[in-house]
């Protein structure tokens, strides 16, 4: 749950989270799992890598640690994915250590009660946070002090509108003292968003099947199965060659917005597509079938475009 609540709220984080744990009750069955199964889980939930590093954090392990989570703080930071806020937590709430912690509702707490201002992501602000965390943390009940800054945050100390009159520690918090809650914490310095554009190749077989292309390991949707995907229009009609193909028809554009850019996807939809015989290393490529769909992982984006076309097919025939 502390991997999947990085960057994502709890409301949209419940339902992976039961069906995961569902799929995968314990660390042995997520070691030995195939990557496809984990990110087929993860689909939609966005931030594929932490689905990768929470994968190969289950194989080390089992692997290196007897299949038991490792309880040194060092050992757990040195797994794939996890840093010292979510080390912190993780040791705190399970062992009940003493380890403070900045996870994203613990930041926005200890930000407004100490009125400190300053995006906490700059190196400075974020120094003066953790000397914060470390000398308010208890040595005792460490766990309940954890959970409760959580808990605090996201249901009290919320990010926008926070219920301060229901506050336990409102007395000594100083943004609501000076009236600064809203401003608190300072918000990231604005920065020029880039546009980034690709062209992707929907080739819709004559029984419903779609052809898709899996990313490489790192990478936006690094691990994931998408649309074939080009630099430019020609590219991709050039690549369709390789194809049978009864008609191309060029969609509108598909936006998407990612945490440091945005893109926009230009769809080639391709009907009555045959193949891919001649397209060398056909080991990238599968025809997945949205009607008996297979356990692989898929962006939200490739979710959406494929509904999309084969709802379009089923109106147009």
């Amino acid at each position: 749950s502390e991997i999947m609540l990085q960057q994502t709220q709890v409301a949209t984080v419940s339902g992976y989270f039961d069906r995961f744990m569902q799929r995968f009750p314990d660390l042995a069955s997520l070691a030995a799992a195939p990557v496809d199964a984990v990110l087929h889980l993860w689909s939609g939930l966005g931030y594929y890598a932490r689905a990768r590093n929470l994968h190969q954090a289950a194989a080390l392990i089992a692997r290196d640690h007897g299949g038991v989570f490792p309880d040194s703080l060092a050992a757990v930071q040195a797994l794939p994915g996890i840093g010292r806020s979510t080390a912190g937590a993780l040791l705190s709430l399970s062992r009940g250590q003493r380890h403070p912690s900045l996870v994203g509702n613990v930041r926005r707490v200890l930000t407004r009660f100490a009125g400190i201002e300053g995006y906490p992501g700059a190196k400075a602000v974020e120094a003066r946070l953790w000397a914060l965390a470390d000398e308010l943390t208890p040595v005792n009940r460490a766990a309940s002090y954890t959970q409760a800054l959580m808990d605090l945050g996201a249901t009290l100390c919320t990010r926008a509108r926070p219920l301060c009159a229901s506050c336990p520690v409102a007395a000594g918090c100083v943004a609501r003292a000076q009236g600064l809650q809203e401003h608190l914490p300072s918000r990231k310095p604005k920065r020029h968003r880039p546009q980034k554009q690709a062209h992707v190749v929907i080739a819709l077989r004559p029984d419903g099947a779609v052809l898709l292309e899996q990313r490489p390991p790192v990478g936006i949707w690094g691990g994931l199965w998408s649309f074939p995907q080009f630099e430019s229009e020609g590219e991709g009609q050039r690549w369709l060659e390789n194809l049978r193909v009864s008609s191309v028809t060029p969609w509108p554009a598909c936006h998407h917005a990612f945490t440091h850019f945005d893109l926009a996807l230009h769809p080639l939809v391709v009907a009555g597509a045959e193949g891919p015989a001649a397209i060398a290393d056909a080991g990238r490529y599968r025809w997945y079938d949205p009607r008996h769909p297979d356990e692989i992982g898929l962006a939200a984006p490739v979710i959406e475009l494929i509904r999309a076309v084969t709802t379009d097919r089923i109106h147009s025939s």
